[in-house]
C-alpha cells in the first residue's frame, strides 16, 4: 500500500524515484539524473513520502 502511495505522490509531483520491492523490503532511491545528484525536488519528494502513514 505504501508503495502505491509513493507512486501517486511521485506522479503528482512529476518526479519519479527508483522503487524496488523485493520480498519484505522496499527501497526508494531519490536522485535527479539530469542534475547528477540530489536536488530540491528530491528533498521535497522525500518530505512528502515521510508524511505517509
Amino acid at each position: 500500500m505504501v508503495l502505491v502511495q509513493v507512486g501517486l505522490i511521485a506522479e503528482k509531483s512529476n518526479h519519479h524515484p527508483e522503487l524496488f520491492n523485493v520480498y519484505n523490503k522496499v527501497t526508494i532511491r531519490l536522485t535527479t539524473h539530469d542534475a547528477g545528484g540530489v536536488t530540491d525536488m528530491d528533498i521535497d519528494l522525500t518530505k512528502a513520502i515521510e508524511k505517509i502513514q
